[in-house]
């Protein structure tokens, strides 16, 4: 029989996708590894790959189609010597059954005026009905990700595929993972995950909708799109659940302008330095010297990570991302800067795979290019902190007693309560602050 292909869930927080292009048609021969479909989530577009060999029946789901939940048959597949078409359909099904059966004589209607009958007490239930029941396996919510195929045939050949470690794409558990399980060659049981517990709801009274205060020729509707729902939903929670508390400092910028200058005279066109490029260095080397800040939360433990992923925010026309700089204690500026521009463009043209945007152990959000001062911005989890980072101004300060013009940028930091404490944010400003006035210290 035809195996339903579902819509895939591309990354842990997609619910629902785009089916932006197909690229295969009904009756094309796939393979493990072909990439059946281009899927917009609400962060990029990304490939979808068969997981089984056979043949596409029946693209179910048309190119653009828009709010596919996951899950969702979006085609069918068949093996070799099957019917794509089913052999007749339920209408002719059903006329069969009738025929063979006879005329099915209908209830007459009860008068409107007729009372019911008095229910029958119920009786008690039978002790061993009684322990049956309570006997009875509760079904197990944890989510088993494999193919159709993989699940038709572990049904077939009794074998709980909750136990399979998949060797498909992302994991996922395919026909050769059961048929291996079946001759006990390959098959492993997955580790037990730790499992979050589950988050309490905060008991607050929805806004009103604000089409309740405006007349409706005032006003335009724009819709909203994936991402912008993705983003209300993640940051409210956010917001709502992180305890926030905020640290403010200026730093002197002059030494880290001049620097920058200098080293993209001597570059030779091969890289072009920001003052961003600096600030994601000195974060990254400031969460080093202070691990307790470069830390996640989590409801039995507080993970402290051994390197610094630097999540950098990127505007972009349809909502925000923040693709991530893994390991940038470990990279230089030149190379900081390159790979920034190369996510940012990439996040515009949404083509960034999953695991350049989730995750990561901190973040930046710049906005000292359009002229802000100073703000605050949301945390974004599993991060326990994010910088603010304002414009560079020339203003006049006191120095050995003398008045002078410098160029300060004022930073702030939101931090994670539940994992960063005031002295702990405090010691990483203080470090941040001396890495970003004084750049050579970034090479010691």
């Amino acid at each position: 029989m035809p195996i339903e292909i579902l819509m895939p869930a591309l990354s842990p927080t997609m619910e629902e996708g785009k089916l932006a292009k197909w690229l295969v048609k009904e009756g094309d021969q796939i393979r493990s590894g072909d990439i059946l479909a281009e899927i917009e989530t609400d962060k990029a577009t990304m490939e979808f790959e068969a997981v089984d060999e056979g043949r596409i029946g029946k693209l179910l789901v048309p190119e653009g189609a828009e709010g596919v939940k996951v899950n969702q048959p979006i085609a069918t597949m068949i093996e070799e010597g099957e019917n794509p078409k089913p052999s007749r359909d339920i209408s002719s099904a059903m006329k069969s059954i009738k025929e063979a059966i006879g005329p099915v004589a209908e209830a007459p209607p009860r008068p409107l005026s007729a009372k019911p009958k008095a229910a029958a007490p119920d009786r008690p239930t039978s002790a061993p009905a009684a322990r049956a029941v309570r006997a009875a396996p509760t079904p197990s919510t944890k989510r088993v990700f494999a193919s159709p195929l993989a699940r038709r045939i572990a049904k077939q050949r009794n074998v709980d595929i909750a136990t399979l470690r998949g060797s498909g794409p992302r994991g996922r558990v395919v026909r050769a993972d059961v048929e291996a399980a079946k001759s006990g060659t390959t098959a492993r049981a997955q580790p037990a995950q730790p499992q979050a517990a589950p988050t309490p709801t905060v008991g607050v009274a929805p806004l009103p909708d604000a089409r309740a205060y405006f007349k409706s020729e005032d006003y335009e509707e724009v819709p909203h799109d994936s991402m912008r729902k993705a983003i209300a939903r993640r940051l409210t929670v956010a917001k709502t659940l992180i305890p926030h508390f905020y640290l403010t400092i200026e730093c002197r910028i002059d030494n880290l302008v001049a620097t920058r200058a200098r080293l993209n005279e001597t570059g030779d066109g091969g890289y072009r330095l920001s003052v961003n490029d600096f600030v994601v260095k000195a974060a990254a080397l400031a969460l080093i010297r202070v691990p307790e800040a470069n830390a996640s939360w989590t409801d039995s433990a507080i993970l402290r990570h051994k390197h610094a992923d630097i999540g950098v925010a990127v505007a972009l026309d349809f909502g925000l991302i923040t693709p991530i700089v893994f390991h940038a204690d470990e990279k230089g500026l030149a190379a900081i800067s390159t790979e920034v521009k190369s996510l940012a463009e990439r996040a515009r043209n949404k083509k960034l795979k999953p695991a350049e945007f989730e995750g990561g152990t901190f973040a930046i959000s710049n906005l000292g290019m359009f002229g802000i001062e100073s703000f605050t911005a949301v945390i974004n989890p599993p991060h326990a902190g994010i910088l603010a980072i304002g414009a560079g101004e020339a203003r006049p300060i006191v120095r050995e007693g003398a008045i002078e013009v410098a160029t300060i940028m004022k930073v702030t930091m939101s931090c994670d309560h539940r994992v960063i404490d005031g002295a702990t944010g405090a010691r990483f400003l203080k470090v941040f602050k001396q890495f970003i006035e004084e750049p050579a210290a970034m090479l010691l």
